[in-house]
This record gives structure tokens, C-alpha cells and sequence, in this order.
């Protein structure tokens, strides 16, 4: 199963269309529409569960509230899917204002799609979980493998149960939306081209929101806090704020372990390598950073720039991460040496084999190359086997070309649209040839690098041209 997004007048972006791989891939130069594109995405990700019109059933609603159980028959939802997603897309560039931080009717005219390729039948999976609300209590969910009948149950007794009717809707709308897309849509994951900024400001940050909550608390009852709460966030794209809002919660969040923590502890020994150190759990709002071989402790503004870049994912995949999930990086090599960007893209490789899928932004034509290395060497020849084994590669680093969809983020001739009588060019996502032999084809990359080679060979050998 695959995704496919299309974008159409979102910020620089004219028109696009691109799929999502095991690693996907957006290369190109700046000012080129990549984080229109990777932002666009991860807003869907994270909003389409409010923006999917679950259609109301009462009867649920009461079961629910009487006897704090009720039975579903998902098939009604299933044979509905494509149509309840096309109908929240349409709805979703009305948010795209806020996921941008831009003043409101700036994407007035946007267009957003994600459409789902492939077999989506749930009923050969086990899917169970739960959603656990402070007052309310816990609201378990179930559904048998072979089963199209979901079982939610409220985790509370009787006599302490009071559930409002609007919220128990809202409940059962979640939890329907969650159990018919588990298949389809990942849960995104977005470490922004700004994270080194929240890493370093995190005290500050916890400050300014303590000072907000006590401004709140003193504010006349007439003001909505939530337009208070609201109106201190709003210069901040989405994927920001969730940054900002990961990294003030590390103290909680470094109570939990993720299945990568559990069962492949030397990906963690590997991330620990790369960045020279470890980070120490988070306590009264300090967070440190120790290098390998020593005691000392650095605050995060005494540490290196590419020890805070690295700090949100270092936290994702000790704590958080989730097989299915999408990782999504804006810049994967801010501040980090090239040996260093080579081994975070053999650990890019590492996580798509175990199940997280990975999507970039790049401008590093070492981690390219380090992914075309691990394609080409990924074939049963006898001296790629040795290459691979006098290099240190495992078999869990290699991959195939068709986990990976590469883009270009360039101008190109859009589509005849109605009205027109020529192609105009715009901004656009353009695919990048893949080959099983030879790896992906960058050419702003590629470009660059000519023209490099070719002026350095000039300075050495134009002399005896002269001659």
C-alpha cells in the first residue's frame, strides 16, 4: 500500500504530485517549495482525525453512556474510506493558515490530495488500544482478527462514570477514524529545520508558558484562554510548535521506552556513536548532554550545534518511536560532519527495515551518495559481499530502489489548465530516476559538483594549456 499526495497553490509551490516510499526523498535547491511540501503533509497527518466526517449514530452514543460498552459494524465506515478522505482533504487547506503561521486567506485558492493505493481490508488485523482522558476515564477498543465488529469499552465503574454526550460522539468519531485508516495513514513524526533553536531555548520556553498560565489565571473570566493560549503560539508554524511542545514534555517523555529501546538497543548504541555522547533524562527542567568518556555535563547551549540538532530524534527513538510510524526531517545534516551524515543515513536505512518509514528534505549529496551506496551493494554478487563486509555494512543497512521514491524540487512546465493556450512553468516536485545499478540521480547535485571538478581542473592543468 502507498500514498500519494497532490498539491496544487500551496505557498511556491504551482503543482505536484508525489508518492510515499519506505524513504522518501525531497532534494533540491533553496527557495524550491521542499518544506511547503514536507509541512503541507505532516498538517494532513495530523489533523485528518477531527477533518473526517464520521457519519453520527445515537444508538451508540447511548450504549455508551448506559452501559459504558457498545459494538460497532465497521463495514458501513470501510465501503466509505476513499470518499470520507477526498471530503476531509477538501476541507483541509481551510487550515493551512495556521499549519503555515501565514495571515489568514493566504492559501485561499490551495488544493490538497491524499489518495490511498491498494488493498485496505482490515479484517485480518488485531487492532486494540486505548484513549485515556483525565475526567473521563479510559475508553478501550478492540477489534478480533477475522472480525469487522470494533468493542469499545469505558475502563470506569458505573458510579463514577459521567461522560457528556458531546464528548462520548466525539470519543466514538476517533476511534472509529482511528481503527478503518490504521492500515493507511502513519502517524508523523517531524523533526524542523528549527530544532536546534527549541533544543538551546527550552528553559525559556517553559518560562514563557508558566508566565502565560499565571497571565490566564489573573485574566477577567470574559477572555476565552484559549484565544490567549492561542495568540502566543501563532507566529509559529505547526511542526514547530510540536517541536517546541516535544521538547518542553522530555521529562515525561523519557519515562517511556519504544519498541526500538526494547528490542534493537544497538540502533540507540549506533545514534549514541554518531553523536559523540548521550543525552542524560531530563530533570527540573535542565537537560544535559554527555560526551562519550567523560562525566561532564553540558547544558544544551554549551553542547554543539549538531548534538541539538539531533536532540528530538535522539528522544523519538529512545522513548517514542512506533513501527508504521513516519519519520519525517527537515535537513537531516544540519551540523554534522560528512563521515557523520553518511552513518545517519545508514541509520535511516536501519528504520525503514524495522517498519518506521522515513521522509527528508535534503541539500547533502553525502547522505545520497551513502543511500546509493547502500542500493548498489544491495545485490547477491560475490565482491559486493566483500565490499560490504571490508566496509562494516550489515545486511539490516542495505535496501532496494523500490523502497525509496526520490524528488526534485524544481520549476518545470505545468499542465495546460482551462482557459490556457500555452504551459507556463512553475514550481513543482519532479521524480529522480533510480537505478538498481547505480543508485538515485540528484542533478542539481550532480551540477554543482561538475562544475566544481571542472573549474578545480582548470587551476591545475590551465597552465599548460596556455603553453
Amino acid at each position: 500500500m502507498s500514498l500519494t499526495v497532490k498539491l496544487k497553490n500551496i505557498g511556491i509551490i504551482k503543482q505536484a504530485e508525489f508518492s510515499l516510499g519506505d524513504l522518501t526523498i525531497i532534494c533540491g535547491e533553496n527557495n524550491t517549495g521542499k518544506t511547503y511540501a514536507t509541512y503541507a503533509l505532516y498538517g494532513f497527518l495530523k489533523s485528518w482525525r477531527e477533518l473526517i466526517d464520521i457519519p453520527n449514530n445515537d444508538n451508540h452514543v447511548v450504549s455508551l453512556l448506559t452501559d459504558g460498552a457498545l459494538k460497532i459494524e465497521l463495514t458501513p465506515y470501510m465501503q466509505k474510506t476513499h470518499q470520507m478522505l477526498a471530503k476531509a482533504c477538501k476541507r483541509y487547506p481551510d487550515q493551512l493558515d495556521q499549519i503555515f503561521a501565514a495571515p489568514e486567506g493566504r492559501f485561499y485558492d490551495s488544493e490538497f490530495s491524499l489518495l490511498i493505493d491498494g488493498n485496505q481490508d482490515i479484517r485480518d488485523q488485531e487492532i486494540k488500544g486505548r484513549i485515556g482522558i483525565l475526567q473521563e476515564g479510559n475508553f478501550d477498543y478492540l477489534k478480533n482478527k477475522g472480525s469487522d465488529v470494533l468493542s469499545v469499552n469505558v475502563a470506569v465503574e458505573k458510579e463514577q462514570r459521567s461522560i457528556d454526550p458531546d464528548f462520548a460522539r466525539i470519543i466514538i468519531h476517533l476511534i472509529i477514524a482511528k481503527v478503518i485508516y490504521s492500515n493507511s495513514l502513519p502517524n508523523p513524526f517531524i523533526a524542523s529545520a528549527e530544532r536546534t533553536g527549541v533544543a538551546i531555548f527550552r528553559k525559556e520556553l517553559n518560562f514563557a508558558r508558566n508566565r502565560l498560565i499565571e497571565e490566564m489565571g489573573r485574566a477577567d473570566q470574559k477572555i476565552d484562554p484559549r484565544k490567549l493560549l492561542f495568540k502566543a503560539y501563532q507566529s509559529y508554524p505547526s511542526p514547530v510548535e510540536d517541536n517546541v511542545d516535544f521538547t518542553r514534555e522530555l521529562e515525561d517523555i523519557a519515562k517511556r521506552k519504544s519498541f526500538i529501546t526494547k528490542d534493537h538497543p544497538d540502533i540507540l548504541e549506533d545514534f549514541v556513536d554518531i553523536i559523540g555522547g548521550d543525552y542524560t533524562t531530563p530533570q527540573d527542567d535542565q537537560l544535559y548532554y554527555i560526551p562519550k568518556g567523560t562525566r561532564t555535563k553540558l547544558t544544551m547551549d554549551q553542547s554543539s550545534s549538531a548534538v541539538r540538532s539531533l536532540l528530538d530524534i535522539g528522544f523519538y527513538l529512545r522513548c517514542v518511536a512506533k513501527e508504521g510510524d513516519l519519520l519525517m526531517i527537515d535537513e537531516p545534516e544540519l551540523y554534522l560532519h560528512p563521515e557523520n551524515q553518511r552513518r545517519i543515513a545508514r541509520l535511516f536505512a536501519r528504520l525503514i527495515n524495522l517498519g518506521i518509514k522515513v521522509f527528508i528534505t535534503t541539500h547533502s549529496d553525502y547522505i545520497v551518495k551513502e543511500l546509493n551506496t547502500l542500493i548498489m551493494l544491495n545485490h547477491d554478487k560475490p565482491h559486493l559481499k566483500a565490499v560490504a563486509a571490508e566496509n562494516g555494512y550489515q545486511e539490516s543497512e542495505l535496501i532496494k530502489p523500490d523502497q525509496v521514491k526520490v524528488y526534485m524540487a524544481e520549476t518545470a512546465l505545468m499542465p495546460l489548465e482551462k482557459g490556457q493556450q500555452k504551459r507556463r512553468r512553475g514550481h513543482t516536485l519532479v521524480p529522480a530516476d533510480i537505478d538498481p545499478e547505480f543508485g538515485i540521480e540528484v542533478r542539481s547535485f550532480d551540477r554543482t559538483i561538475n562544475t566544481m571538478n571542472k573549474i578545480q581542473r582548470d587551476i591545475v592543468w590551465g597552465a599548460k594549456k596556455d603553453k
